[in-house]
């Protein structure tokens, strides 16, 4: 990854042009009249999503929003870096190859894991994307998907195997937390279970990965009815000179969420530091991942 991407520089562009629009008491609807657009490009704008907006309407936005001259220096300087940063993924963003084959919503999902610098994830079915097999990949498509077509569930595969290049970057961490009967969910059957165990057991060795395993017999703690999540955290942005505010990302059945504001994201690095409690260490989740493996080998 060259950079932390057009999604932050959009985020971070949209939450405070957002800002200036209500302190400004002007509607979308207003503002899109006053730039000579449409009230839903304001919209996605403020959405943090990437928009084809000329740098003359974001300086019209800034004069109906009465900005200074360092927040007008700041947004600008936030276009220019989102229209760099989306030329490079355009061009480089492996994803946009497959974006015909996931939901909209998870090629969002996609952009800010590229970007995080820090991934935090608390499972309680299913191993993380990032450190599934394959035959375990296979598995979960056929479940989660069992109308799509052989063809489908082998880009799924891919995409997989493409997102697993992340693991890659000394700069990119990632924290694991699963309940354990993630190792027992007989997902693919016990060879693929096997494998898959084995597998994490060799990922425990990155050190710029961490699992645990919360085991049956933990006590209490909010991972029971939060469902599992992904809290990522971002670099700094050149411009701000501060970091991207993290997102939780929580997948559900029909749809994800992205929640991002601060009272929300405190919730749930405190339920990250609850369950941490109960988990295993390092070591003894790698001593239960491979025990449970050699059931497998029966």
């Amino acid at each position: 990854m060259s950079g932390p991407g057009s999604t932050l520089s959009c985020r971070a562009m949209g939450r405070e042009l957002r800002r200036l629009r209500a302190l400004a008491g002007l509607q979308q609807a207003e503002a899109a009249r006053l730039a000579e657009t449409s009230p839903q490009s304001i919209g996605r704008m403020e959405d943090g999503q990437y928009t084809r907006i000329t740098s003359f309407q974001v300086s019209a936005l800034c004069n109906a929003y009465r900005a200074t001259k360092i927040e007008r220096k700041i947004i600008l300087a936030l276009l220019t870096e989102a229209r760099a940063a989306h030329k490079g993924q355009a061009e480089g963003g492996w994803w946009r190859a497959y974006a015909d084959d996931f939901p909209a919503d998870f090629d969002h999902y996609l952009a800010l894991e590229d970007a995080a610098l820090r991934t935090i994830i608390w499972k309680l079915a299913v191993v993380p994307g990032l450190l599934q097999i394959p035959s375990y990949r296979r598995a979960v498509a056929w479940s989660e998907h069992p109308e799509w077509s052989p063809e489908q569930v082998q880009k799924s595969i891919e995409i997989s195997i493409r997102r697993q290049g992340r693991l890659d970057d000394p700069n990119f961490s990632m924290n694991v937390l699963l309940s354990e009967y993630v190792l027992h969910d007989l997902i693919g059957g016990k060879g693929v279970m096997r494998d898959q165990l084995y597998h994490l057991a060799d990922v425990c060795e990155r050190p710029n990965v961490s699992i645990r395993v919360v085991p049956y017999n933990a006590s209490s703690h909010p991972g029971a009815v939060s469902g599992s999540f992904t809290l990522l955290e971002f670099p700094e942005l050149q411009s701000t000179k501060k970091p991207e505010p993290p997102v939780v990302y929580v997948e559900g059945y029909t749809g994800a969420l992205y929640l991002e504001q601060e009272a929300q994201i405190l919730k749930y690095r405190r339920a990250v530091d609850q369950i941490g409690r109960v988990a295993l260490d390092t070591d003894d989740t790698k001593r239960l991942i491979l025990a449970t493996a050699e059931e497998y080998e029966a």
